[in-house]
């Protein structure tokens, strides 16, 4: 492993954990992120993310992505980018695993059913929810709630997109019990993170959209980006069929972007001067990001994306459908909290807004299957589009 550049999170200068932890028992010579990385590994949210959408809703095929193994190949592009900027891998590591553990069933459209169903009482965000599950819903310790992840970790999730000035009601409450500084930009890892996160979704998404039919080669070829890179496999790899080719495209892609983001980002890093951690986040930008050519083209390629993919009519009837479950399901819970199953009922407050909070907690951390399941039996017969 390559040495740690001075603007690299060090564990050993960690601002710690909320819950003091005695170290009388002997786990293995791991340091704080590294115990990070592997509580969130082994927590029950992380095991949910495999029945979980990605792109496609509780498919049928085995091969497209979901969640977990999304953020698993996040995790991969953000450990190579942090070991080829001197960062410290297993933050980053930590962070790219944990940054999708508060979604709920069903993605976006799920999420969009939380949030109008929530409305009320505070409403609902994944990222917020990421932290509520961290650090209250997750509870393997005896003695607190929560995974009890270290500062550096909960800060680079809850701002690895940027400095938050609005958090939402799970953002502040968490903020509140351990205050993160979210006004502030996050470690270099978290920027990395946050990067790593669309080099993957932009080109895995890709490949599931052509292996699911909603995508064509020739659809792609509007995308500059896309264009010049099927013609460079192309001429490499010349009589090749086109459906070997175009995991070579995705592949020669995310090469292409990584490469782009370490050379901008190196520069960057050596324009602004920054020469610790504490520099980086009152640095008053992002350091890590694209080269403003790269950015422009990425942000073709989305919106490429969101026109034919992501807003396919197929897509569409299956958001509609999920949003029906997940509007159905809280609208059950709330209605008779006698419905939810025994732990969960238990718990239920009887206060708004605690009660509500806590029934769209419960239905968050559903996976597509059983939120379906559920349905059924609570509410009746859901037609579901083919994929399902």
């Amino acid at each position: 492993m390559s040495a740690h550049a001075p603007w690299a999170s060090n564990p050993g200068s960690s601002r710690g954990r909320l819950h003091e932890e005695h170290s009388g028992t002997t786990r293995g010579p791991r340091d704080a992120f590294q115990r990070d990385r592997d509580r969130v590994i082994h927590s029950i949210s992380f095991r949910r993310l495999r029945h979980k959408t990605q792109v496609f809703m509780a498919p049928d095929g085995d091969h497209f992505r979901v969640r977990l193994t999304h953020s698993i190949e996040v995790a991969q592009i953000g450990r190579a980018v942090a070991r080829a900027l001197g960062l410290n891998e297993d933050l980053t590591e930590a962070l790219c695993l944990a940054h999708d553990i508060g979604h709920p069933p069903f993605g976006h459209a799920g999420e969009d059913a939380l949030k109008a169903a929530t409305h009320d009482v505070g409403g609902f965000d994944h990222n917020g929810h990421t932290l509520r599950v961290l650090t209250e819903i997750e509870r393997p310790y005896p003695l607190w709630n929560g995974l009890n992840l270290t500062w550096e970790t909960l800060e680079g999730l809850a701002k690895h997109n940027g400095p938050v000035r609005h958090p939402g009601w799970a953002l502040a409450a968490a903020d509140a019990a351990f205050p993160l500084d979210l006004t502030s930009h996050a470690s270099l890892e978290a920027q990395v993170a946050a990067i790593a996160d669309d080099i993957a979704y932009d080109n895995h998404d890709i490949d599931d959209g052509l292996r699911a039919g909603l995508l064509t080669i020739e659809q792609l070829m509007a995308v500059p980006l896309v264009a010049r890179g099927w013609a460079a496999v192309t001429a490499r790899y010349p009589g090749v069929s086109p459906t070997r080719l175009a995991r070579e495209l995705v592949r020669s892609q995310i090469g292409t972007m990584v490469t782009d983001l370490i050379a901008e980002t190196r520069s960057r890093i050596a324009a602004s001067g920054v020469g610790s951690v504490d520099d980086v986040r009152a640095a008053g930008a992002a350091l890590v990001g694209f080269s403003a050519t790269m950015r422009e083209e990425e942000r073709d390629l989305k919106r490429f994306m969101y026109a034919n993919l992501y807003h396919h009519p197929r897509q569409l009837e299956a958001a509609s459908a999920a949003h029906g479950v997940v509007s159905g399901l809280i609208a059950a819970y709330r209605a008779d909290g006698d419905l939810l199953p025994p732990g969960w009922r238990d718990d239920l407050p009887a206060e708004e807004p605690a009660r509500s909070r806590h029934i769209a907690d419960f239905i968050a951390g559903m996976t597509d299957r059983y939120a379906i399941t559920r349905y059924r039996e609570l509410i009746g017969p859901i037609d579901l589009p083919e994929g399902f």
